[in-house]
């Protein structure tokens, strides 16, 4: 459950200067669209195998990004339509399933009703939850995924939840441990929370570890950021990792 997206990329290369002002003019060769947010982590989640059932938001929210292909470089990026969106409808929640995952980006469908209701609703399985709002108390009984910016400007969480914050390149901190990751070379790490999300289910669901899914989670999103643009986990990607 969660805010949805398209990501917008326009790629292009940079010749010269804007004579109106001084930023650099974009000439666009191609664009490139791509499943963003709650979508970005539902499209991870089905190909590493597991069956979904997706609630986002009706309304349509663009993510536009411009980038320079000589250096790889994102130069600007605007937003489109993430104003008025409408709540998540609590009366029509699947009444039986495993897990459940919210992908909270905080423009409107997971508001702090609808979380208390959720957490209510299925308190007697595993909630797991990627969020951008501060005060964390309309959820409980949650392992709760932020990364380590979001965490700095943390209000307050329940102590019902456990709390994983990622940290980029040096891994993830759960309950006082360091998990290291591997280090990459960086492209882009546009998605790898939705990556680092949906492989951290995907492994708590297979093994019942939470910290053998964070092990698998910082292997997958590693592996992401290595990768232009929003990053959807391959077959080919999922059999070399999890060797």
């Amino acid at each position: 459950m969660g805010d949805s997206c398209r990501d917008i990329y326009h790629y292009g290369k940079c010749k010269r200067i804007n004579p109106e002002a001084p930023v650099p003019i974009l000439d666009e060769q191609y664009y490139e669209v791509k499943s963003g947010m709650s979508s970005n982590v539902y499209a991870n989640l089905k190909n590493l195998g597991m069956s979904v059932t997706h609630l986002k938001n009706k309304e349509k929210i663009e993510k536009h990004r411009l980038i320079d292909l000589t250096y790889r470089q994102q130069l600007i990026r605007y937003d489109v339509g993430e104003d008025n969106i409408s709540p998540l409808d609590i009366t029509n929640l699947p009444t039986k399933c495993d897990i459940v995952v919210i992908s909270d980006y905080n423009k409107g469908f997971i508001t702090s009703s609808v979380a208390k209701n959720i957490c209510n609703l299925y308190k007697n399985i595993p909630i797991f939850v990627d969020t951008k709002k501060k005060d964390l108390s309309c959820f409980s009984n949650c392992f709760i995924k932020i990364n380590n910016i979001e965490h700095e400007r943390l209000d307050y969480i329940s102590p019902s939840c456990e709390l994983i914050v990622t940290h980029g390149g040096k891994g993830a901190i759960y309950k006082d441990q360091i998990y290291k990751t591997k280090q990459v070379e960086v492209y882009d790490v546009c998605g790898a929370g939705d990556v680092f999300l949906a492989a951290l289910v995907y492994s708590y669901s297979k093994y019942k570890s939470i910290r053998t899914a964070i092990h698998t989670a910082n292997k997958f999103a590693s592996h992401s950021v290595t990768k232009l643009g929003s990053y959807v986990l391959t077959k080919k990607d999922i059999k070399i990792l999890e060797q």
